[in-house]
This record gives C-alpha cells, structure tokens and sequence, in this order.
C-alpha cells in the first residue's frame, strides 16, 4: 500500500510509558526521516475492533515494525535503527 508507514505505536490514553515512547519514536523517526502510525487500543476496541486490545493491551506501548511486534514497554532504539536500517536496504 503505497504510502504506508512501517512503524505503528500502540497506546493508551493517560499513560505515561507510552508518553515517552511517543516522544522517543518522533525522535527517531524525524532523524530518519519516516513517520509512524499511533493506534489508542482502547479507542479501537471502543470503534469495533477489541483484537489489538486484546493481544497486546497488557504490555503497552508496543512497536510494531511492518505489522509483526518489535518492541515493548519502551522503544529498543538500537535495535529498532538496525532494523530499519535493514529493510530499507
């Protein structure tokens, strides 16, 4: 899909872990010039869809990098610049 981001965050409101991992992630990714997509697991089981609440809202924030799950509780930043870094070839 042409125009879609690797990284997405998963949050919650009120969280201050994911606070910080938001802010990291900006960080990171204006360095690297990407972006990435913030999904609040609580609003998207609100709007229908409990599965990314389900899976992963007991170990919130959680990176994932092309959909599969890279990191959690806090970005692994080293790994996460190797990982890229990779993919983009």
């Amino acid at each position: 899909m042409e125009g879609a981001k690797p990284l997405t965050l998963l949050t919650r409101a009120d969280c201050s872990a994911c606070a910080t991992a938001r802010a990291d992630l900006t960080r990171i990714c204006s360095e690297l010039g990407t972006g990435f997509d913030e999904v609040d697991v609580d609003r998207a089981a609100a709007d229908g869809d409990p599965t990314v609440r389900a899976e992963f809202g007991d170990r919130l924030p959680v990176l994932l990098l092309d959909g599969d799950e890279h990191s959690y509780w806090e970005i692994d930043e080293p790994r996460l610049r190797a990982d890229l870094a990779r993919r983009d070839g």
